[in-house]
């Protein structure tokens, strides 16, 4: 062995072991260090939703008992599912007017910034979009009365006139504009960047190779998008639903200051007489409620937590027969 090779060799440790071993041994101790603190933190993160959702539902329960277990002769509000369904109605209603008129020009913008907008353009529209979900329900609430609710009447008057031999449409048109439509729409809104940013990443997912395979059989853009984007993101287009359905059903603010509301089951959209919110109602009646009252308000809360939990099982149960066939797995 040459001067310069003895130099430059690697030195042998007393023990006699292999340096590079050596080294390789605490890479992998340090590998299997780092993976069993995120391996506890993930599960502790998980155990600590699961305590705080429990821990919600047992605070709900147990201020409810005392309303539920009363007489309604007792109760401020009076018996307590006559008090509570018109406001568990108003909520699942004006949710769902908002889901019908937000889901399908969510999709419709998600589709456009992912498939037909030019690059520039869709990373601004998508920053604008993601901006639009920051605004406070306060400032949507704001805007939903003083420039919605006036610019409204006239459509209402026309839709009255024209359609008011449809059920939804009849009856007297409130002379504010603060109708469930119109809280409906300021829902949409909020909801709708919500839905869109999720179905944008969705469809930003969908298998080049399948879309490629559409164009190449001679289909065309829609046809694909038809074929290959849509079933492969269904799924996801289900998830995204479901989470602005979560929020339309706990807003608070924006519907309070929107709704001109009335303890009523009503399906008509253009009358002063709406059906409220439960969300709302509380938000309205929780400041000057004492004794039972408070308890009826929060047990109407319970049942609020109910219906979300309702929605979210159904979702899921559709994500999970959709997701074999999307493969979203």
């Amino acid at each position: 062995m040459t001067k310069g090779a003895a130099n430059t060799a690697a030195p042998v440790p007393p023990d006699g072991s292999d340096p590079k071993r050596v080294a390789k041994v605490a890479r992998q101790r340090s590998s299997r260090g780092g993976e069993s603190f995120f391996k506890g933190l993930s599960t502790g993160s998980g155990i600590l939703i699961l305590a705080i959702l429990a821990a919600v539902a047992a605070f709900l329960v147990g201020m409810s008992i005392p309303a539920l277990s009363s007489d309604a002769q007792d109760l401020p509000y009076g018996e307590f599912w006559a008090f509570v369904l018109p406001y568990a109605f108003g909520t699942v209603w004006a949710a769902f007017l908002a889901l019908l008129m937000a889901v399908p020009v969510s999709i419709g913008i998600a589709l456009f910034i992912s498939h037909y907008a030019p690059r520039r353009l869709a990373q601004g529209l998508g920053y604008v979009i993601d901006l639009l979900a920051a605004v406070p329900s306060v400032v949507f609430g704001l805007w939903g009365i003083n420039v919605l609710a006036p610019q409204v009447l006239p459509l209402y008057a026309w839709l009255n006139t024209n359609l008011g031999w449809i059920p939804l449409f009849a009856g007297q048109v409130s002379g504010t504009g603060r109708t469930v439509l119109t809280a409906a729409i300021v829902l949409a809104v909020m909801v709708l960047p919500i839905i869109t940013a999720l179905c944008r990443e969705v469809f930003l997912q969908t298998p080049r190779l399948h879309e490629e395979a559409s164009l190449a059989l001679g289909a065309t853009r829609w046809e694909m998008i038809r074929q290959a984007v849509l079933p492969f993101g269904l799924p996801g287009i289900v998830s995204a639903s479901m989470l602005g359905l979560g929020r339309a059903l706990g807003e608070t603010m924006a519907v309070a200051m929107v709704l001109s509301p009335a303890h009523v089951i009503n399906v008509r959209l253009l009358t002063a007489e709406n059906p409220n919110t439960i969300a709302s109602n509380i938000a309205l009646a929780f400041p000057e409620a004492y004794g039972l009252g408070v308890n009826q308000l929060i047990a109407s809360g319970l049942v609020l937590f109910v219906i979300t939990l309702a929605v979210n099982m159904a979702a899921r149960w559709i994500i999970g027969r959709r997701k074999e066939f999307s493969g979203a797995n």
